[in-house]
């Protein structure tokens, strides 16, 4: 599943792109589950609405419309956002081998965009045997939701209630939110004492969108083992992680997120974050502060982590 650098990236190309549209229809092709609205809130509510924003919660897109609905959208495994333009660029037959290649070199012409994880549907023909719902926009574009696994979906609801959705209930502060402070995230973690901190960071309810990428490489930047339990750590340790968490995120967004799973950008870049990583996917490379040790692959509550066992020692 992508991670929130990997969503944020998406956010702010489809952010630049899709307000202004107006709906024209909408059509479900194979997964009604993938578009579980009401014919009747659909007509009302989504067709004739204009986007006025892209935003994120999480790891979930949410497109507000002028209707005082929002369209809330989670990728999920396999899911992509594919936008098409009427004149769309047609010189795609770079394949899936280029996909990193800029489709326009110039953003007035740049009329197709695609977000979500690497298969042919980024750059082929839509709709395809993965588009499960195809949104069309007055002035001739489309956006595409495809989705292989049809694990993710799009639902339409009123704006005022989207953060009452049971989803957003159990999601944790965002680590991004300038609002968001390390004293909230140190109250949250020792909710979990007992527990080791590497899956109280994965824990969506104690912090927003981090994944295995981010975990692995905050922990080793803090110098604190995974397997350390919650309740060792100190608070001038768990200010130290936060901070680090923060860091790391920031600078995958700026990097457009990571390479890992495919996960590509608004434009059809794939990330460049971890080019900079220091431990994810490194095992057997030197660590970066002990050359003389190599990164190790474990496993800490079924997933897998990376470490380098001098930075980070277990506290007992």
């Amino acid at each position: 599943m992508p991670e929130l650098p990997e969503v944020e990236t998406v956010r702010r190309g489809l952010a630049n792109l899709l307000p202004g549209r107006t709906v024209l229809r909408t059509i479900t092709i194979d997964s009604p589950k993938s578009f579980p609205n009401a014919p009747n809130d659909v007509e009302q509510f989504l067709y004739e609405a204009t986007i006025v924003g892209v935003r994120r919660r999480a790891k979930v897109l949410i497109i507000d419309l002028s209707s005082e609905y929002s369209l809330v959208v989670h990728l999920k495994m396999t899911g992509q956002l594919v936008f098409r333009g009427e004149d769309r660029v047609q010189n795609l037959e770079y394949g899936i081998r280029n996909l990193e290649v800029k489709i326009s070199e110039t953003s007035e012409s740049l009329t197709s965009f695609a977000g979500g994880h690497l298969n042919d549907s980024l750059v082929g023909k839509l709709p395809d045997r993965s588009t499960r719902v195809q949104i069309d926009f007055t002035d001739g574009s489309h956006l595409f939701f495809n989705d292989q696994r049809k694990f993710g979906w799009i639902k339409l609801v009123p704006t005022a209630m989207v953060e009452q959705m049971p989803f957003f209930q159990k999601v944790g502060p965002e680590p991004l939110d300038p609002k968001t402070k390390s004293e909230e995230f140190i109250q949250r973690v020792r909710r979990r004492s007992g527990s080791m901190i590497k899956p109280v960071i994965l824990d969506q309810a104690v912090i927003a969108g981090v994944g295995n990428i981010y975990a692995d490489e905050c922990l080793w930047a803090a110098h604190i083992h995974p397997e350390t339990r919650a309740g060792k750590l100190s608070d001038e340790q768990l200010n130290t992680l936060f901070i680090e968490l923060v860091k790391i995120l920031q600078l995958s967004i700026d990097q457009g997120g990571s390479t890992d799973r495919n996960y590509v950008d608004a434009e059809g870049r794939k990330g460049n974050y971890l080019k900079f990583a220091n431990v994810f996917r490194r095992e057997g490379q030197a660590c970066h502060r002990h050359p003389d040790q190599e990164i190790l692959k474990i496993r800490v509550a079924g997933r897998g982590t990376h470490i380098c066992p001098v930075c980070q020692v277990v506290i007992a």
